[in-house]
């Protein structure tokens, strides 16, 4: 029997259905709107009794938080559900690891329960750690930032992939994503698979993670398992959510779900300008508004001068001065932008960071440079978009470059979209 099922916001008393045949939210007038209730407030009402007499597997961090800033973890603990173990991603379970960081495995001093590090695991390492625990149900509860190059969306995956292995359930807990629901960008090519993408899925998916469950469960797991998938799928639906709703009209508190991601406009820019790793430029990481500064010594006030009279819809750039703290450039003094979105709506992240590139490689030539190590073409999914620039491509061209893949991956997924 096909297990694979999508509970929706009454939970347990709804029917349950496929993705294929699932309902969609149905969208409400501008002033009726509901707040939105992310999946986990939707068990979590319901005292976690979907999860008794599951042996689970918690993969979360400091995001799986419920309307009262409640984490999960510690909210089953009280209703008497408890987990039987935790799986912290990057950054950790409780936050306070960098970028390329981990907490490692430890015994959680809140809850006692064994904590363990999935981040940069294999899936049969994850497998293993599953089986220790005596795992039967993996729940995910993260909130994604809606890029590729994101890493808890692998996280998931792999953990995907260790279930297979072991045969264990599967329970997203679904979050709305926080830049809207619309696809953008390029799509990986399998051949610059990586940690920051190892599917090909478009730069800006505009996918929630429960979608992308049951997208990575149907078109990739198979290929990477011998043909086979969950042997049970649940995605806790978020109830009134749409696809066009952005984070700042869902009524919830924004959660760092990352220590360089502190505000839900720096997600708005962040699948852009995080291409901006991939230079020899900062990307903002050891300022106070990371993506959204981009500097490096040298650059002055031509930049933004030369990216506002571009006319990019939604943003207006800043001449901007730092002193990074920390990453590229620590302690010393840089020019650069702040991009400032001034319409949410209109914003083009992923344009407006290759109109960013391009512009800066024209004004600052003896300036601009990609990492040596080629980053970029992880991060950008292939060789293609730095050969454009090198070549002289202007904004127009590299964009449309893309089209055609991104058309395939938007019919692609469609047939898992839970939410219109």
């Amino acid at each position: 029997m096909d297990r694979r099922r999508f509970l929706t916001a009454s939970a347990l008393a709804a029917p349950l259905v496929t993705a294929a045949a699932a309902v969609p939210v149905v969208a409400q007038p501008e002033a009726q709107r509901s707040p939105v209730t992310p999946g986990a407030d939707v068990l979590a009402a319901q005292g976690w009794q979907a999860l008794t007499g599951r042996e689970v597997g918690v993969v979360s961090n400091p995001t799986g938080v419920l309307r009262d800033g409640t984490h999960i973890v510690d909210s089953m603990v009280a209703a008497g559900v408890p987990p039987v173990a935790v799986f912290g991603p990057e950054h950790g379970f409780r936050g306070t690891a960098q970028a390329g960081g981990s907490e490692g495995d430890y015994l959680d001093p809140r809850t006692r329960l064994p904590v363990y590090d999935t981040y940069g695991a294999t899936a049969e390492k994850l497998a293993g750690q599953l089986a220790k625990a005596g795992v039967d149900t993996v729940v995910f509860d993260i909130a994604d930032v809606g890029a590729r190059f994101y890493t808890y969306i692998w996280t998931m995956y792999t953990a995907m992939h260790a279930a297979v292995l072991t045969g264990a359930a599967f329970v997203v807990l679904d979050r709305p994503n926080p830049v809207g629901g619309a696809a953008f960008g390029p799509a990986l090519d399998p051949a610059y698979a990586s940690g920051v993408g190892r599917k090909a899925i478009a730069q800006q998916h505009g996918m929630t993670v429960g979608e992308l469950a049951g997208l990575f469960d149907a078109e990739f797991l198979p290929a990477d398992t011998g043909g086979k998938r969950l042997p049970s799928l649940e995605v806790v639906q978020v109830r009134d959510w749409r696809r066009d709703t952005l984070f700042s009209e869902t009524g919830l508190h924004w959660v760092l779900p990352s220590p360089n991601m502190p505000t839900a406009q720096t997600a708005l820019a962040y699948p852009g300008t995080c291409l901006f790793e991939g230079t020899v430029l900062s990307e903002g990481r050891g300022t106070t508004r990371p993506f959204e500064i981009i500097a490096a010594p040298g650059v002055d006030w031509r930049w933004a001068d030369e990216l506002n009279g571009l006319g990019l819809p939604g943003v207006r750039f800043r001449e901007h001065y730092v002193v990074p703290t920390f990453g590229k450039f620590a302690g010393v003094a840089c020019g650069g932008v702040q991009a400032h979105i001034t319409d949410e709506r209109r914003f083009e992240a992923i344009r407006a960071a290759v109109a960013m590139i391009v512009s800066v490689r024209r004004v600052h030539p003896a300036v601009f440079g990609w990492r040596p190590d080629l980053f970029i073409d992880k991060l950008s999914g292939s060789d293609r978009l730095r050969r454009m620039v090198d070549a002289g491509a202007g904004v127009a061209e590299v964009v449309g470059a893309w089209d055609a893949e991104l058309g395939d991956f938007r019919r692609q997924r469609q047939p898992y979209l839970l939410y219109r």
